[in-house]
């Protein structure tokens, strides 16, 4: 089991904890939602639960619940900006397919 973060994404969890002055890392969850069945939910941790398991990626804490451990195991998160926007981008190898503005994600 694996998740995994890109320099773009570490930088950018490592510098928002830092300027919002609390948490252990990122959380990464998954939600039946959207129109191809799940999308990803990104928070920032701010505490570690029982049933959490944690990946260590350059010095970054990502913390996945237990319900979407398998849902996410392998994804490599990154953080792109393209103009004014910017944003987590998820690449998922157990994903089967993706809707069309890349909000879900189906298996």
């Amino acid at each position: 089991m694996s998740v995994s973060l890109s320099p773009a994404a570490a930088d950018r969890v490592r510098t928002f904890l830092h300027t919002r002055g609390r948490g252990v890392g990122l959380r990464l969850g998954i939600k039946r939602t959207g129109c191809s069945g799940y999308a990803y939910v990104v928070n920032y941790a701010d505490e570690i639960q029982a049933d959490d398991t944690v990946f260590e990626d350059q010095g970054v804490k990502v913390v996945v619940p237990a319900d979407s451990l398998e849902f996410v195991d392998g994804t490599e998160v990154d953080f792109v900006k393209h103009g004014l926007n910017e944003a987590f981008k998820f690449h998922n190898p157990r994903a089967k397919s993706e809707c069309g503005c890349g909000e879900s994600f189906s298996f």
